[in-house]
């Protein structure tokens, strides 16, 4: 899934009007994991620093150990793997202290209480720059796909993995950022369905964001502070 996560921001990037130009582009990385998607972020042309953050300490280890492998990532600055939540984070007080992206990849469906994470999240953006994450409909659909076939029945995660009732559909984060003054105007908003083909792998498909696994990403007014 991870080249569909760089899609996904090329393709919001793409919308008019511009949003930060794309060079010497910062990241945040919340909920960061082993550091997959952030070394691979790190490692584009266009990334001036990506700042990485997870809670759990084993993890971070993990993403630490596998960056020290590759000397690009040792470069000072390139990335940064910070053992803290977003909450532990200092708000940024400048827009040159803010990011142009900032990613929540598989993480908004394990709180308990998304609103007040994601207006925690909304500071660290800065004018133009983008909110993308991935995560569950909560569907019919997603349940047996997610719960019983992928817990239950072939066990490719362990059971209890993920709450059903904590997936959240598009239309409610349409509503939320809809609610959050200079967020999302002028078309900075899109969703996009994620699919898993046997022997094909992960593909986009619009509509998806309906019923299993999708993208959302949502623009800073260029103009808010």
């Amino acid at each position: 899934m991870n080249p569909l996560r760089h899609d996904f921001i090329s393709s919001c990037h793409a919308l008019k009007p511009q949003s930060s130009p794309q060079r010497n582009l910062r990241y945040l990385d919340i909920g960061c994991g082993g550091g997959i998607f952030a070394e691979s972020a790190a490692r584009l042309p266009a990334t001036a620093t990506v700042t990485a953050v997870d809670p759990s300490t084993d993890v971070i280890e993990v993403a630490r150990q596998h960056a020290r492998r590759d000397p690009l990532l040792q470069e000072p600055g390139r990335l940064t793997y910070l053992n803290k939540g977003i909450e532990d984070l200092d708000v940024p007080g400048q827009p040159e202290e803010q990011y142009d992206i900032v990613t929540l990849f598989e993480v908004i469906e394990h709180i308990n209480t998304p609103a007040p994470f994601l207006v925690t999240c909304l500071p660290f953006v800065k004018p133009g720059g983008w909110i993308i994450l991935s995560t569950i409909a909560r569907t019919w659909t997603s349940w047996l796909t997610t719960k019983v076939v992928a817990e239950d029945v072939v066990g490719l995660v362990p059971k209890g993995t993920h709450a059903w009732s904590k997936y959240i559909n598009a239309d409610e984060l349409e509503k939320f950022f809809g609610s959050q003054r200079g967020w999302g105007v002028n078309g900075g908003m899109r969703a996009m369905g994620c699919v898993y083909v046997p022997g094909l792998g992960w593909r986009m498909v619009a509509g998806g964001e309906h019923w299993g696994n999708y993208f959302f990403g949502v623009r800073k007014d260029p103009e808010s502070r």
